[in-house]
Formats: structure tokens, sequence, C-alpha cells
């Protein structure tokens, strides 16, 4: 199923739902863009997001726009180990739900 090739279908996506793709676009543009925190910073955020919910295009255009904004693969390495973490202590904590009292 995955295929970079579908990113071309996005176009047919928003011309079927053009109010909801114009308000995605404008959504993320917004919140990718410089703020507060720099835009080199929020590349990275999404990459680890991406590599938490394992979706490839994400994974894929996040890590061509972090490096595009300045990152470099030791930032890139960590910010899987940093997905990882987080992950895997999800499942730690929700361990917890299985410690019944009995």
């Amino acid at each position: 199923m995955y295929n970079m090739n579908n990113l071309k279908k996005l176009g047919t996506l928003g011309e079927n739902a053009k109010d909801a793709m114009k308000a995605f676009e404008s959504f993320d543009q917004l919140a990718l863009s410089d703020g507060v925190i720099p835009k080199k910073y929020k590349e990275l955020i999404a990459v680890a997001v991406a590599l938490t919910t394992q979706c490839p295009y994400c994974l894929e255009l996040h890590k061509d726009f972090a490096v595009k904004a300045g990152a470099t693969k030791e930032e890139l390495a960590e910010v899987t180990f940093v997905a990882a973490a987080l992950r895997a202590g999800a499942a730690v904590v929700h361990g917890t739900h299985l410690m019944n009292e009995k």
C-alpha cells in the first residue's frame, strides 16, 4: 500500500473536498512554519511523530524537510531514540493496567 506516488493523488483528494483540503493545507503550513519553535525543531518533532505513528509518507516528507531546515544525521538518529523511548514508555505504563490487585 505504501508508494510515494500515491501522494500525486492528493490533488484528486483535494478536488473532491476542496474546503477541507484548503483548511488542512493552511493549518499544516502554519503549524510547521517558523515561530517560537524554529522550523528545524518542528520538523524534528514531525519526524518523531511519524516514527511513532509509523506513517511512511510523513516520515519521508518530514525527514527531507528537517534536513532542508538544517537537521543533521546525528539529530535524526537522536530523534529516532526519543520516539522509541516514548513508544516503549507508553507500553510499560499501559502495562500497569494489567496489574490487578488479586
